[in-house]
Parts: C-alpha cells; sequence; structure tokens
C-alpha cells in the first residue's frame, strides 16, 4: 500500500520578510486573488488608484490573466499559504521568482520558469502577462521606496 502523496509545493521554505518587495508583493496578490472575488476587486481597486483607471484596468486584466492561466491550465495546482501566513512555500516561491525575473525584462528565465508552472505550449502567454504585471509591481514598490525615503533619519522632535 502506498502512502498518500503530500504535495511539494506547499512547503515552506522562507520566510516573506526575506524576500525582495517585487517578490512578496506577488506573493500576496497572488493569495488575495485566490481568496475571493471581493479581494479581486480589492486588487483592480488598488491598481486603479496607483495607475488611473486606463493602465490600472490593463495590469488588473493581465494578472487575472496570469492568475486564471496558472489555475486552468497548470501542471498541478499551485499551492499557497493562507494570506496572513509570514512563511511562503515552494510553488509560492516559484511564482515570486518568475515574476521578479519578469519584472527585470529576464525574458529566458522567465520563460524557463513559466514551462515548470503551465504546459509549455502556454508558457509564451504567461511569461508575457508576468512582464506587464511585474513591471506594474515594480513600479509600485519604487513609489513605496521614495516615499518612505524622504523619513529616513529625520527627526521630528
Amino acid at each position: 500500500m502506498r502512502a498518500p502523496e503530500i504535495s511539494r509545493g506547499g512547503a515552506p521554505v522562507g520566510f516573506l520578510s526575506e524576500l525582495g518587495p517585487i517578490e512578496s508583493t506577488a506573493i500576496t496578490y497572488l493569495r488575495l486573488w485566490c481568496q475571493s472575488l471581493e479581494a479581486q476587486t480589492a486588487i483592480a481597486r488598488d491598481f486603479q488608484i496607483v495607475f488611473g483607471s486606463a493602465r490600472g484596468t490593463e495590469i488588473t486584466q493581465s494578472f487575472e490573466a496570469l492568475c486564471r492561466l496558472c489555475v486552468e491550465n497548470g501542471r498541478r495546482p499551485l499551492m499557497r499559504h493562507g494570506l496572513d501566513c509570514k512563511c511562503f512555500g515552494s510553488d509560492e516561491s516559484c511564482f515570486a521568482n518568475f515574476i521578479g525575473y519578469a519584472s527585470e525584462g529576464a525574458r529566458e528565465d522567465a520563460l524557463m520558469i513559466a514551462m515548470t508552472i503551465v504546459e509549455p505550449e502556454k508558457a509564451h502567454i504567461l511569461a508575457s502577462l508576468a512582464e506587464d504585471f511585474g513591471l506594474a509591481l515594480r513600479d509600485i514598490t519604487s513609489k513605496c521606496r521614495l516615499s518612505n525615503s524622504a523619513f529616513d533619519g529625520q527627526t521630528l522632535h
């Protein structure tokens, strides 16, 4: 008799605090998107606030298509931890690195990872969507760093 298989994709491999801002934000948005329709609406609202209506809608559509492609055409189910979990699993690590490479324009590396997430014939589409989403995350995280840097080292009283 064979023991039931445990998905390696959910095995904890690190803490969100150990990741860069793009990678940790990618995991957070993935978890949010998978949580509920209300969370998906909140994501769309975030993008529209940051990027304006037209570009925010484009980014939302890219991200939704990215997530749907992973869910509907994945080589296997993409395992994830809960929204409030401070650690991340190996599937989430793969997703985060995939988005990170795509955000840097490292298309071949992103494509290679995409082939481990979805069937090879869908990998080019997934990599293209990841690049659009990754560049948006790069913009968001750079804006956050700029807004925080103005307060570094300043004493108010």
